[in-house]
């Protein structure tokens, strides 16, 4: 019996192994002379992988895409995370891609992210499932993003971290940043305060979850992946936990949040909800933090930029009562902000690329991408080309005087039905988080800490910043 097992156990791994042989070396053939955009397949099994991956300044292309656009030109064909890939550094085929989604085209990351995020989840799930998460969220963000309650809680925590900062002479910007950005959106979809207990024992595991997003998928005990799994259920249990408290109120006490408005929609199920909460929690801390490091790092570099920044946010402040908090209108006003914003996305490239699947065969221009291939539009190619934007290697916010930023040549958050709903509110948390900032410090940095692509971006020194602390 045991030995029937084990010849078993060996038919398996053996079955598997043809598999992925036969997924690698097959498309090689069936697809020949139907005009399949030329490239390379690389290694069995691995691809090209490792090469596609290998960091890089997150203001460059990288050697691989380097390489590969000028062997092959901008739209190539390769093999990436086990599957056989079309890979677009063109624009107009990046805005086809976008503009498709659900016809022609469809989101499809490695099944480990399945496995920490949720089949549920916004960024995975696919066709009426994502529509029905997309659209509450949408809805919630125009709720919320000019709600009094919601833009002083933003300033209010800003006010808060940076007060910390008074007898301080250094900092690790990355950590603060983080720090802000969880207390915010903790509060703004749960209603915790940074006080409280529970968002300890959550951003624990938050942390905890993050890691395994990042990691190699082995869900074996002690692993980074199988924690993150792990830790993922146990936020579950509290937010579910969360919800079982606030129905048991019967509304004695409605809170200003996301959970509050959730709780009264009737078209997502219990396990959507919860899992919406966790996107919410993930969009609101990892994107937002960044976005806000990277302003900081270019701003740092750019005097000019930083000088004229904080004549803006001086200019609105002297309108204002002491101690009177922004608002909306506030906000609209920060045009030279939001330059430096877009600029920040545009040169720094916090997403690199999305994954999508091709679910029919698609012809464009002269190219044939065969259906059931990953296809890989690469946002950073379009963003640092100067052919599309002038001098697309420098940091320079005045080119959004001119230049619109809601056009197919800049794409920081996606684009189509899949176009990032809670940007707007990751914007508004840097602009009031910049207010504060310029009016009351200038800054160095420490150490030359570039932000590398891994190809998530990263600070690799946590962008340590030594403080100025600046006369009122």
């Amino acid at each position: 019996m045991a030995g029937e097992l084990w010849v078993g156990v060996l038919v398996g791994i053996i079955g598997g192994l043809l598999g992925l042989i036969m997924n690698h070396f097959l498309p090689m053939f069936l697809k020949l002379g139907h005009n399949v955009p030329k490239g390379s397949f690389g290694w069995p099994l691995l691809g090209e992988t490792l090469g596609f991956l290998k960091p890089h300044p997150s203001n460059t292309l990288g050697a691989f895409l380097q390489d590969h656009c000028s062997r092959y030109g901008n739209v190539f064909k390769s093999h990436l995370f086990l599957s056989p890939t079309v890979v677009s550094c063109d624009q107009e085929l990046n805005y086809f891609i976008l503009q498709n989604e659900g016809k022609l085209f469809q989101c499809s990351y490695p099944k480990p992210i399945h496995g920490i995020l949720g089949n549920v989840s916004m960024l995975v799930a696919v066709g009426d499932t994502h529509k029905r998460l997309r659209n509450v969220a949408i809805s919630l963000v125009s709720i919320t993003k000019s709600k009094p309650e919601f833009l002083n809680d933003i300033e209010r925590t800003a006010i808060q971290v940076l007060s910390s900062w008074k007898d301080k002479q250094q900092v690790v910007f990355c950590e603060e940043a983080r720090k802000f950005s969880f207390n915010v959106i903790v509060k703004q979809v749960l209603g915790l305060t940074s006080e409280e207990p529970e968002t300890r024992e959550i951003l624990e595991d938050f942390l905890t979850f993050m890691r395994g997003l990042v990691s190699i998928p082995l869900y074996i005990p002690g692993t980074p992946y199988a924690r993150a799994v792990q830790a993922r259920s146990r936020i579950s249990s509290r937010v579910k936990a969360i919800i079982e408290e606030r129905r048991s109120r019967n509304s004695r006490s409605v809170r200003n949040d996301f959970l509050e408005i959730l709780l009264s929609v009737d078209t997502l199920s219990e396990d959507e909800k919860v899992s919406f909460v966790l996107d919410s929690l993930l969009g609101g801390y990892e994107t937002t933090s960044l976005l806000m490091a990277m302003v900081v790092h270019l701003l740092g570099q750019s005097p000019t930029a930083l000088e004229q920044l904080k004549l803006e946010h001086e200019q609105i402040r002297s309108l204002k009562e002491k101690d009177e908090c922004l608002n909306w209108e506030d906000y609209k006003t920060m045009e030279f902000t939001q330059n430096v914003i877009s600029e920040a996305l545009r040169y720094g490239n916090i997403v690199k690329f999305v994954h999508r699947k091709a679910l029919k065969d698609v012809k464009f221009r002269d190219y044939l991408i065969p259906s059931g291939w990953k296809v890989l539009p690469v946002f950073t190619a379009v963003h640092l080309d100067s052919s599309v934007h002038a001098n697309a290697l420098q940091f320079h916010p005045w080119r959004w005087e001119t230049q619109d930023q809601t056009s197919k040549r800049f794409t920081p958050f996606g684009g189509g039905s899949r176009y990032c709903p809670g940007s707007e509110l990751a914007k508004i948390e840097v602009a009031f988080f910049l207010h504060h900032l310029v009016q009351n410090f200038r800054w160095t940095a420490e150490d030359v800490d570039q932000p590398m692509a891994y190809p998530y971006v990263e600070f690799g020194k946590g962008l340590l910043l030594n403080l100025d602390h600046c006369s009122t």
